[in-house]
């Protein structure tokens, strides 16, 4: 049988590994619903149609067929299914069907697999894991709402660096109508394609984007010039709106970002302090966001580009009475965990959830330490029952291969008396008579641990 090579881009991890991204989600969902986000789960496929209508993405979709399809049953090209590429789009499906049993501003998170047929590479995936909040409005959506969602967002990344010692981040912010205002006062009249081209600006430089503009959108070495020269704009206060009227570009549609953008900023930097920068580059390449855009690096890995982005959108969500605005941040999960976990540098503290391994006396008492077993769980003892009723030095040495820090002994079974359960910590060899009723384990020793660090 020839040997199994593993699938590019697509991670799975060994039970430690996995643990390690359970307890990540854990601390995700308790953030989010602490600030009232409800969980949702929607379907892995969505209409072709739906899927490529908002931004040139049509090439890094899946598409899904069956491998038997009947072909009197054969889908038009509008029917056809693709694996959703984001959680946004069927997002926004999901609003549009559910809107009469939703109550706006509708809060909601959602952490979920999504595929993208892109070349994979450390950091880049075919398959992985998104964990996205979003604030959806009936009509309208107030503008505190771009403050609060990257604020939930960055409250998250906190905990993950206070408790598991996650590197701290920067967000950068700017808002598409600064971006288009400006451009249009260029007299550019097709932005998308500018905004398309400047998203690139971090990955081939700004010579190579001005480069673009002249070459493929046909832009004069001026205009070029300038929109360059707002992209390379960046500060953590306001000093970012002069550094742009330097540029002597008018247009109300750039005031309106230019004073959107600044109430952001301040906002954010009141409540955490250098979390949030105006860096007037960012983009975001899917047309569907019309105003404050979010990017965030890590730390001392910048070169990961960003972890965690998004932005407000208008009319994603629309069916033709009604638009849903909304604004949303979404975190590539797999991203910023599958680079750390592949190298060992953070796991889990045994490979196991079991804290107890019961040991079995003989086979025909197994029962008996099932009976512990049961106790134990019932009060929220994570364990398991030994395979066989081996010797105990081998029950422990299983134990100890698998990480599980304690050994019960069931008490010897007689026909007048019954000897006193014991449990043992393998790990000091201190062994105590014990009640599978009442016994605790230390708090820490309880559910496995991260261990490691950045």
């Amino acid at each position: 049988m020839a040997r199994l090579k593993p699938l590019s881009g697509f991670p799975e991890f060994l039970p430690s590994g996995q643990m390690v991204e359970n307890h990540v989600t854990r601390i995700l969902e308790e953030t989010f619903e602490l600030h009232g986000f409800a969980p949702i789960h929607t379907r892995a496929v969505e209409p072709m149609e739906q899927l490529t209508r908002k931004g040139e993405i049509d090439k890094e979709v899946y598409v899904v067929d069956r491998l038997h399809a009947d072909p009197r049953e054969s889908r038009s090209e509008k029917d056809r299914l693709g694996l959703h590429f984001d959680l946004t789009v069927p997002f926004a499906r999901y609003v549009l069907e559910n809107a009469g049993h939703l109550h706006f501003p509708f809060r909601r998170y959602q952490i979920q697999r999504v595929w993208r047929g892109e070349r994979p590479q450390e950091g880049r995936y075919r398959e992985f894991t998104q964990a996205d909040i979003d604030v959806v409005g009936d009509q309208t959506l107030a503008e505190h709402h771009d403050v609060e969602t990257p604020l939930v967002m960055l409250s998250a990344l906190e905990r993950l660096h206070t408790e598991l010692g996650f590197p701290t981040v920067t967000m950068h912010v700017n808002n598409r109508k600064l971006s288009e205002g400006f451009y249009r006062g260029l007299g550019i009249e097709d932005p998308m394609a500018v905004l398309q081209r400047v998203d690139k600006y971090d990955k081939i430089g700004p010579d190579a984007v001005r480069e673009l503009l002249t070459d493929e959108l046909g832009l004069s070495d001026e205009v070029a010039g300038k929109c360059v020269a707002l992209a390379s704009i960046q500060s953590a206060d306001d000093s970012f709106i002069s550094r742009v009227r330097e540029l002597g570009v008018s247009n109300d549609l750039l005031e309106e970002g230019l004073d959107s953008l600044n109430r952001v900023v301040t906002a954010v930097n009141k409540i955490v302090p250098g979390r949030m920068v105006a860096n007037l580059k960012i983009a975001r390449g899917l047309d569907y966001y019309t105003g404050t855009v979010y990017e965030t690096e890590l730390s001392g890995h910048e070169s990961m580009g960003s972890v965690c982005s998004g932005g407000r959108y208008e009319s994603l969500a629309s069916d033709g009475k009604h638009v849903y605005p909304g604004v949303g941040i979404s975190l590539g999960l797999t991203r910023l965990l599958a680079p750390i976990i592949s190298r060992g540098e953070l796991t889990s503290s045994r490979a196991v959830p079991s804290a107890v391994l019961v040991a079995v006396n003989t086979e025909e008492d197994r029962a008996s330490s099932e009976a512990v077993a049961h106790l134990l769980r019932s009060r929220g003892i994570p364990c398991e029952v030994a395979p066989k009723a081996d010797k105990f030095g081998k029950q422990i040495k299983h134990a100890d291969r698998r990480g599980i820090p304690f050994v019960w002994f069931p008490g010897a079974q007689h026909s007048d008396h019954r000897d006193h359960d014991t449990v043992k910590d393998i790990r000091s060899g201190d062994q105590v008579e014990a009640d599978a009723a009442s016994w605790n384990p230390p708090a820490e020793d309880l559910y496995p641990g991260v261990v490691g660090s950045w």
